[in-house]
């Protein structure tokens, strides 16, 4: 049988659930002006998920969208590299004002780093403790669409960002092999698990080298909308900026994906209508 709390543990219960409310509240206020928050999610390293953020987000700003990129991959952050950015935010009493490149407004733990090839060794807590810190104290602005790169996996850090960000949906990278796509599948359904959307899958690294069909495959698979294939260039080894920016080829890749992106962030809008119209036909009829 379980004991009993004590007053001193109710006491110290009540202080924790205090401490998590107004977190919530300074990090519903620091997101206030965003209308819609994606990200990108893989259930492995190395897919090229950073590069999918970056790329999606600079994408979107040429498109006329305001836009911001939040490195959430705290033990791995990559994205200021695939943005090609060197100058880091300000950060003024205790509120970060992110860095901006090529249109797009960051936040990344690369910024904090003394060393860029320096070891981030946390332990969970304090990987959630980091991106507290993050979502609480950036001031974004209005934006149309943050985008948020992953952490990769199943583990504390991307459960942390679900838990604590009310995201629009996730598209989620694969690459054509198996245990790639194996991966994916795993990520998709914690996504499922914690009710949020998959906005749909994107292949990267398509091409002779690794083949093809695996992200079609796994969509069919699932009943999920598959978004697009990125081919493997050697146009990304230029990383001054995105390369969505500089190549018409790789411009066109995103053109497709975002349509996609668009057609399932418009339609989780109308679902509301939809449900309200079948209730109301069905309460008439």
């Amino acid at each position: 049988m379980q004991q009993p709390m004590s007053e001193e543990q109710r006491q110290a219960r009540l202080a924790q659930i205090k401490n998590q409310w107004a977190q919530r509240r300074q990090i519903g206020r620091s997101l206030g002006q965003i209308k819609t928050k994606v990200g990108v999610y893989s259930g492995k390293g190395g897919v090229g998920k950073t590069t999918v953020a970056v790329n999606l987000a600079a994408h979107l700003v040429k498109a006329g969208y305001s836009v911001g990129l939040l490195d959430a991959d705290i033990d791995c952050p990559n994205a200021t590299k695939v943005l090609g950015i060197t100058t880091g935010p300000v950060v003024e009493n205790g509120r970060i004002t992110p860095a901006e490149k090529d249109g797009v407004k960051i936040v990344s733990m690369a910024f904090f780093q003394e060393k860029e090839d320096e070891a981030i060794i946390w332990r969970g807590p304090m990987i959630h403790n980091a991106l507290n810190q993050f979502l609480q104290m950036t001031d974004w602005g209005d934006l149309d669409f943050l985008v948020v790169d992953m952490p990769p996996g199943t583990s504390d850090a991307p459960l942390t960002v679900m838990q604590v960000l009310t995201m629009d949906g996730f598209v989620v990278v694969t690459t054509p092999q198996p245990l790639a796509g194996m991966d994916a599948k795993r990520s998709i359904n914690m996504i499922k698990k914690l009710n949020v959307e998959v906005l749909g899958i994107v292949e990267n690294f398509t091409g002779e080298i690794f083949g093809s069909g695996a992200g079609q495959e796994l969509a069919d698979d699932l009943s999920l909308p598959f978004l697009g294939t990125i081919e493997l260039r050697s146009d990304y080894k230029d990383q001054s900026m995105p390369t969505v920016l500089a190549h018409d080829a790789v411009s066109a890749e995103y053109d497709t994906i975002w349509a996609g992106v668009k057609a399932q962030l418009e339609q989780r809008e109308r679902m509301p209508d939809q449900v309200a119209a079948a209730a109301a036909a069905e309460a008439t009829g």
